[in-house]
């Protein structure tokens, strides 16, 4: 069941504070239907999730727009001391950037090898809560924090649902090592040329050079024509190949997903 926006956001001030337009009472709301952009659903999402966390709580810190806005919440929250003793393991450069900028306390995996909870958006989300993570580049760092935590909230907007992963038609990346990596590129295609696979690598838009990660790798995006089937399968098959590091399927991660739509809010939870 949805949660609506203005019961989420709790009132008026609020939602301004926020940025988020929301009606001012219940005869302005059936007149006037509010019209929400993709990133402030993103930001709902994103606010919503920030209420799982607690003082003393280490915390993984996604990357991308929608898990910027939970990284901007939590700050928010600890400038106004409604948190405290909050320490962020950063999942990519980018937000360890952020982080820093906003005054969040930071640290990583060695010394904090278990993660009270995550937060991070996904690319697509399927119905038993499996993601596509990773167009933003940093899947390696997310799936070892995130593989890390006790508990995994993902934030979506809900044109991020799909019936099967890869049906977006968008890419499913999979990060390589540099060397030889048309060779890689290659044996990736033809592993999945039953499913109309083509893999291509990732280059930036700035100069049309291969797009590098954080950790100096390369990313083949791999396009599916049809599904892929069994997802565990297949990501055994894709980290058996010499040469790849990681993909951005996150199978069985992900406990809670968070999905703000044009409804609402509503909140998926894994099935024990």
């Amino acid at each position: 069941m949805a949660i609506p926006y203005p019961h989420f956001i709790g009132s008026e001030k609020s939602a301004m504070e926020t940025g988020i337009p929301v009606p001012s009472s219940p005869s302005s709301a059936t007149l006037s239907p509010v019209i929400l952009t993709q990133d402030e659903l993103k930001k709902i999402a994103a606010y919503k999730a920030v209420e799982y966390v607690e003082s003393g709580m280490v915390l993984g810190l996604g990357t991308g727009s929608t898990a910027k806005h939970a990284v901007d919440r939590i700050a928010e929250l600890l400038r106004q001391g409604k948190l405290h003793s909050i320490v962020g393991i950063p999942t990519s450069k980018k937000t360890h950037d952020q982080a820093v900028s906003l005054g969040i306390p930071l640290s990583d995996l060695d010394a904090h090898p278990v993660v009270d909870l995550a937060i991070d958006g996904a690319d697509e989300v399927d119905p038993f809560l499996n993601l596509v993570k990773g167009r933003g580049g940093s899947l390696l760092r997310e799936k070892m924090v995130e593989s890390s935590c006790r508990k995994f909230v993902v934030i979506v907007d809900e044109s991020k649902l799909v019936k099967h992963l890869g049906a977006s038609g968008l890419a499913m990346p999979v990060e390589i090592v540099p060397f030889c990596w048309k060779f890689t590129a290659q044996r990736l295609q033809t592993l999945f040329e039953d499913s109309g696979c083509v893999a291509q690598l990732r280059t930036s838009v700035e100069n049309g050079e291969p797009f590098v990660t954080d950790n100096r790798n390369y990313i083949v995006d791999l396009y599916f024509k049809k599904d892929i089937g069994d997802l565990k399968a297949a990501s055994d098959e894709i980290l058996r190949l010499a040469g790849v590091v990681e993909h951005g399927m996150f199978l069985d991660m992900a406990t809670t997903v968070i999905v703000a739509g044009e409804l609402g809010v509503t909140v998926k939870n894994k099935l024990k």
